[in-house]
């Protein structure tokens, strides 16, 4: 387990452990638990006031014979603080949820397990139809003052991403 554990924050990278939609009364909602952590590069320049941001992008597509018509196509944006007068890490999904966490293992839980929310509207999808999905997560270098963007655009600790993780799914009401 710690070697599985060293190999990946070594690689910089993130896993999507599980990804599906489940249909509901508010829309199609996306489930789904991410693998990170944070290299050391990371959590010191979170520990001095620079906070991280987490992106989860959604794209749904039905497939056609000549093109993938694109039905629906969304993100969001988690930021992860911390504030060093109060000693206490924030998270925060941009627009909604926002809590304090006295670990940043456990502000991370956030972007590792976010609640489910709604990726495309019951009207945005065809009932029985099947389409595809992909889901990836990265660290969202855009959400940066300029001057660190242009950092982290040179900085491999800097660029932190998952693969795309594709699955169909058949959309119902």
């Amino acid at each position: 387990m710690l070697i599985c554990v060293s190999s990946h924050a070594a690689d910089n990278s993130i896993e999507i452990d599980r990804a599906q939609i489940q249909s509901s009364d508010e829309g199609y909602k996306l489930s789904a638990s991410f693998s990170l952590d944070l290299n050391r590069g990371l959590e010191d320049s979170l520990s001095h006031g620079l906070p991280l941001y987490f992106t989860t992008d959604v794209e749904i597509s039905r497939p056609r014979w000549f093109w993938d018509e694109r039905a629906a196509s969304v993100k969001q944006t988690t930021r992860i603080s911390y504030n060093v007068l109060t000693r206490q890490y924030s998270a925060t999904i941009l627009g909604g949820l926002q809590q304090n966490y006295r670990t940043l293992d456990e502000a991370l839980s956030l972007v590792r397990s976010p609640p489910r929310w709604v990726v495309a509207d019951n009207s945005d999808l065809d009932a029985d139809e099947t389409y595809m999905v992909a889901v990836r997560m990265r660290l969202d270098i855009s959400h940066l003052p300029k001057p660190f963007q242009v950092n982290a655009i040179n900085n491999k600790d800097w660029r932190m991403s998952s693969d795309w993780k594709r699955f169909s799914f058949k959309a119902g009401r």
